[in-house]
Parts: C-alpha cells; sequence; structure tokens
C-alpha cells in the first residue's frame, strides 16, 4: 500500500494519495452494507411458483358440477341502529346476539320443510333455538313457550306489538277466543277495558304514512269473537272492525258453570271457519289476510285429545296461536286456586278449589313423594312454563304462550296470605332466563316416548314418577305416649306396619331409577340430567330415613328407659347421626351426592330448590323424651269450679249467627 501511494504522489511525500487509510474504511463498509441489502432482498422477494406443478386431485365427470355450498339462516329482521361497520361500539357490535345463551355460538339449519296452503312452514322439531354468547331481549323465537308476566295487560300490549308486525306485511284478521268460567271474569273486563286503547293505537298505526301500511285502503284490521265452555260460540256474526261492537261482544258473554272447556273444539272450529282469510290473493300472488288467534284461559282443557289436528289445522293455514294462561305447576296436576264468594251476604273468608292446570311435561316427569323434607302439600312451585297442551300448541304454531299471575315474583317466597283471588298458589317463581334451557320436550306423545326409549335415564325417571303418582307414599307418626308398656308396644308395632308398607314402594321406586344410573351419563339435555338426579337424591333420602325409622322403632320396642322417670312420651327427632347400619349410612352418602349436583349444576330451577330443602332435613333419627302429661288423670270438667276464671259479667249475649258458607264453584 506505500508504494501505492508514493506512486500516486509522483513520489512526492507532501501530497496524499487517493488510498489512504480513511478512503479504504469507507470502502470496505460500502461494499459489506451492499452485502447485507442483496442478502435481505434475496428474502423479501417470493419465489415464483411453477404454473405447471398445479393439479386437480379430485376427478370431475359429466354428472357433477362444482357448485356454490348454501346454507339456511334464520335471522332478525327487525332494524338494529348499534349494530353494523364502523359503528362506535367497536368490538360489542361483532357479537353473536342471541335469546338463548352457549359458549358456541350456533345458528339453526332446517332440515325439512311441511308444505301448507299458504307455503312452506318450518316444523320446530326439526329445529333448535338459535344461540349466542350475549342475550338479548329483543330478538324474539316465534314458538315461544313460556312467558312470565304479572297481568293480563302486559300480555295484551305485547300481542298488539305482534298484530302491528303483521300489519306491516298485509290485512290482518284477529280472532279473540275467551274461556266463559267465571274465574276467568276478571281477566275479561280487564281486556275490555283494554279495547279503546288497543285499537286506538292500531288505528293510528294504519291511519299513518307508512308505505307498508298506507297501501290498505279497506279495513286493515279485522276482529272477531269467540266464546267456549261446554259449548262454542261465535259472539260475531262476521269479523268487524267496530270496537263497540267488540265491547259488547266480550260482556255478553254469558257465564259457563259447568267446569267444562272445550278450548281445542273451539281453535279447531275458528281455524276451519277462517282459514278462507289465508286463500291466495291471485292478483298478488299473497295471502288475503294474516290470521292470528288469541286463547283466554285459565286451565289445560278438557279435550286435550284434540290437540294433534288443532296443530295441523293451524300450521296448514299459518295460523300462529297465542294464549294469555296461567303457568303450570312443577310436576304435578292440579292447583290450589283461591276463592272469595263474590256475594257479600256469604262468607268472606278464602277457600281454596282444585284446578288442573298441569302438568307442564307431556307425561309427569316429578316423584310424588311424602315423608320427605320437600312433601308435596308444603311448596306448590311454578315450573316456569304453561301446561303441556296448550303450550306446545303455541310452540308448533309459532305463537307465545304468557303465563300470567299477580304474584309473580322471582326474588322472594310468596305467603297463601297475598295469594290473589281467583289465582293459584305458588310459593316460588323462576327466572325467565334460566329456565328457558330447561324447556320440557314439546313433541308427539310417538316422539316423546321416542325419545325415552333411547336413554334409560329417562325412561326410568317418567316411570317411577307414574309409580309414585299413583301410590302415594304417607307420613310417618313420630310422636309415642307411654301411658302403659303395652300401650306404647302396640303404638309402635302399628308405626312399624306403616314403614313395612313404606319400604317395598321406596325399594321398587330405587330399583327403577338404578336402570337408568348407567344411562345418565350419557344424559346432554339439562332437563333430564336435573330430573333424574333430584329424583334418585330424594328417594335414596327417603328410603333412608324410612329403613333409619323403622330400626329405631324396633329399638324402642326392645325397651328403653326414661332418663327422667317423670317423662313420659317419647318423640323421634330428625339426626344427621345414622347409628342403625352402615349399609344406611352408604345410601345416605349416595343421595347427598346427588342432590348435592342438582343445587351446584341447576341453580335457580324448581330442582334446585327442592334438592336444596332435603337437604337440610337429615336423614337419620334419634329418641328424646319428653313429659306430656299423658297419665295424669283427666277431669271432665277440666278442673275444680273454683278453678275456673269467673265470667267478666253476667249479661246475657247473644252469639252471632255466622254467615252461609257456599263451596266453590268449578273455576
Amino acid at each position: 500500500m506505500s508504494s501505492a501511494n508514493l506512486l500516486w504522489q509522483g513520489g512526492g511525500r507532501d501530497r496524499e494519495g487517493p488510498l489512504d487509510r480513511d478512503t479504504t474504511a469507507w470502502v470496505i463498509s460500502l461494499l459489506f452494507h451492499l452485502l447485507v441489502l442483496v442478502f435481505v432482498a434475496l428474502i423479501v422477494v417470493p419465489r415464483t411458483v411453477n404454473q405447471t406443478d398445479l393439479t386437480i386431485v379430485i376427478p370431475l365427470d359429466d354428472k357433477n358440477e362444482l357448485v356454490e355450498e348454501t346454507k339456511d339462516f334464520h335471522y332478525d329482521t327487525s332494524f338494529r341502529p348499534e349494530v353494523g361497520a364502523g359503528h362506535l361500539a367497536e368490538e360489542s357490535a361483532r357479537w353473536s346476539e342471541a335469546p338463548t345463551l352457549a359458549d358456541e355460538s350456533v345458528v339453526p339449519n332446517p332440515e325439512m320443510l311441511l308444505e301448507s296452503d299458504v307455503g312452506m312452514v318450518v316444523p320446530h322439531e326439526a329445529i333448535e333455538d338459535a344461540t349466542g354468547d350475549q342475550f338479548n331481549e329483543q330478538l324474539t323465537v316465534r314458538g315461544t313457550a313460556g312467558v312470565g308476566t304479572t297481568g293480563t295487560l302486559g300480555a295484551i300490549d305485547r300481542i298488539t306489538h305482534e298484530i302491528l308486525l303483521m300489519l306491516q306485511q298485509r290485512k290482518v284478521l284477529v280472532i279473540w277466543l275467551f274461556d266463559q268460567s267465571g274465574s276467568l271474569q276478571q281477566q275479561r273486563d280487564q281486556i275490555i277495558n283494554r279495547f279503546d286503547r288497543v285499537y286506538e293505537e292500531l288505528g293510528v298505526i294504519t291511519s299513518s304514512n307508512q308505505p307498508s301500511i298506507k297501501r290498505y285502503k279497506d279495513k286493515p284490521l279485522l276482529t272477531s269473537i269467540v266464546a267456549f265452555g261446554k259449548e262454542v260460540t261465535l259472539r260475531t256474526k262476521k269479523p268487524t272492525d267496530d270496537v263497540g261492537e267488540l265491547r259488547e261482544a266480550i260482556t255478553g258473554i254469558e257465564l259457563d258453570r259447568s267446569g267444562i272447556e272445550l278450548v281445542f273444539t273451539a281453535i279447531q272450529i275458528s281455524a276451519d271457519k277462517y282459514k278462507p282469510f289465508r286463500r291466495i290473493d291471485q292478483k298478488t300472488g299473497e295471502p288475503l289476510r294474516n290470521v292470528l288467534m288469541i286463547v283466554v284461559s285459565d286451565e289445560v282443557g278438557d279435550d286435550q285429545n284434540l290437540l294433534e289436528p288443532a296443530i295441523q289445522v293451524c300450521r296448514r293455514a299459518a295460523i300462529p296461536v297465542h294464549v294469555i294462561g296461567v303457568p303450570a305447576p312443577f310436576g304435578r296436576q292440579e292447583t290450589l286456586v283461591k276463592w272469595v264468594d263474590p256475594d257479600p251476604s256469604f262468607d268472606q273468608s278464602p277457600q281454596w278449589g282444585r284446578v288442573t292446570q298441569g302438568p307442564e311435561s307431556f307425561l309427569v316427569e316429578r316423584i310424588k313423594l311424602h315423608f320427605s323434607r320437600s312433601s308435596e302439600g308444603e311448596i306448590p312451585i311454578d315450573s316456569g312454563f304453561g301446561p303441556y297442551a296448550l303450550t306446545r300448541l303455541c310452540y308448533d304454531t309459532g305463537g307465545i304462550y304468557f303465563a300470567v299471575h299477580p304474584n309473580r315474583n322471582t326474588g322472594r317466597r310468596v305467603s297463601g296470605v297475598e295469594t290473589a283471588v281467583s289465582s293459584a298458589h305458588f310459593s316460588h317463581f323462576f327466572n325467565d332466563r334460566i329456565m328457558r334451557k330447561y324447556r320440557p320436550d314439546y313433541v308427539s306423545p310417538k316422539e316423546y316416548n321416542r325419545r325415552l326409549a333411547s336413554n334409560q335415564a329417562r325412561a326410568a325417571l317418567v316411570q317411577s314418577a307414574q309409580m309414585s303418582w299413583i301410590q302415594p307414599l304417607e307420613k310417618p307418626r313420630l310422636r309415642f305416649p307411654r301411658r302403659s308398656e303395652a300401650e306404647l308396644a302396640n303404638q309402635l308395632t302399628q308405626a312399624q306396619k306403616q314403614a313395612a308398607q313404606l319400604e317395598p314402594k321406596l325399594q321398587s321406586l330405587y330399583e327403577t331409577l338404578k336402570r337408568g344410573e348407567r344411562d345418565r351419563e350419557r344424559e346432554t339435555i339439562p332437563r333430564w340430567k336435573a330430573g333424574y338426579d333430584l329424583a334418585m337424591g330424594r328417594v335414596l333420602a327417603v328410603k333412608v330415613r324410612t329403613e333409619a325409622y323403622n330400626a329405631m322403632l324396633a329399638q324402642a320396642k326392645r325397651g328403653m328407659k326414661f332418663k327422667n322417670p317423670q317423662n313420659d312420651t317419647w318423640i323421634l327427632y330428625p339426626s344427621d347421626d345414622i347409628s342403625v347400619g352402615s349399609q344406611l349410612k352408604k345410601l345416605s352418602d349416595k343421595a347427598q351426592v346427588y342432590l348435592r349436583r342438582v343445587v351446584k349444576d341447576h341453580s335457580g330451577t324448581p330442582w334446585a330448590l327442592l334438592a336444596q330443602r332435603e337437604l337440610q332435613g337429615p336423614m337419620g333419627w334419634e329418641w328424646r323424651e319428653r313429659f306430656a302429661g299423658v297419665a295424669a288423670p283427666r277431669d271432665s270438667n277440666s278442673g275444680s269450679p273454683a278453678q275456673r276464671p269467673p265470667p267478666r259479667d253476667d249479661r246475657p249475649r247473644m252469639i252471632e249467627r255466622p254467615k252461609p258458607r257456599r263451596s266453590p264453584p268449578s273455576l
């Protein structure tokens, strides 16, 4: 490098050459960065794909075509301004919303369609509700099984909204069907008072400038009134839009005291009579009118054998049926309805009459047991749904069942004193959101039985429920006074006979449920899981109590002495200690496993409530002694005259004659 420098400088040392140290460093740095850039360019630049390497791995023949796969989706058509691209809600605008919550959002895809007289109707047996990870009360599912409300007016307002939606499509015919029983008088009066407002609101809408409704020039909304009891009566000769005529038709409905309600006959007759309004207009190619029915009733109907024909005629004519009814009691047929005589000349104290308002499922799916903590007579509770037949009618026709009860309160226990007149007493009600996933199987009897046969746990539950319903179990005797050893021994023997009658029945129930224990692990439906676990837990708990009770009686018959010689009565008290056998202790532990699982997995449901009450009652027994004075001599005069309290005065007093008392009529 020094020789080159000298040559460049022409032999002079004072002149600086081009290859000094700084120049050399600069050249080396340039070469290094060029290499780096070339290396990076090789990494970033994609390789050219040789198109000749692409091949078709699925051969096509003349019979196959490449067709884009399509799916059927059910979606809400209501306008939702908060959903859309670029909305201020940002991430929340992408939420999956539905009336039913689930870990994974699922959109139903119908597998089959039923051809009706006015088009294609999707049968509910082939569809499950849409699910999403966010609950939305604004999304309505046609065929809603149970909407809880505290009053008839709330249901009327919701139905008014449904009518408005129908009016946006075409003209509408509304058919009101009223139960003629006396217990519905108050609801009929409420509806009459609401009619003016409802039809005024509908009139305002129909006379508005909305293009979807303005096109109707002639009576967009017509109404007919039908009454039913033991007979069916058309209260309006023909559909009308005269509110005064409608009020008069409802006011003139006579009470039917026969106790017979042919609700499904009335529905079938009405559907047959008014289905011509569903004929296709040759000019527009659409039905003449939308038609819907509104049934007002507080019982299940005495002609449930006509349920299937009623469903078919309504579905073929595409007529949704809405019912303003009552909640069904959980797992039982009858409820006690409060009645006060409307005539003040009669006794005004409340009376209770038995009324058929259930069950909520096709067959009873709840065992009926006395001798348990959750006794049938102590805890009438709401099922969360309406009676099976009417609710299924709504579900299958695309209507809504409104379970109306004026004392509906999901936050606390409701006492019988505060129960409204003409209403059934339910001590507990349950949240609609929670109960949605516990909906009964609203299917035909044939399909219901097929589903039972598909899982032994289901079949065992229904079979055991029917066994316990036919053979109710009685409460045991717990108090045993000792007037003499012979009398005490006789009392213990009689009580043992009662226990001896209970034990084989409970054993039969247990063996029936045990046959389904293996299939219980395969069950996926929450309602069936809760039902089976509660039944098994309760049967085991009652079985342990009964056998422990019998063993404690046998122990007493072998002889027991009072610790205090003055005591004269033995009383059996519930106890957590099971001291009469290790086998009973194992069954007790098994019962608690089932019951605690119900409480944990099904919180806020009737099953959890009953399981919790069952757990509160110990399954063992213990003897306690008391003094009751049963061995003291009795004085027929209840003491000597000197011991009697003196009268307040000696004036004669007339005993007030009580008012006569009438029995509750057929409600």
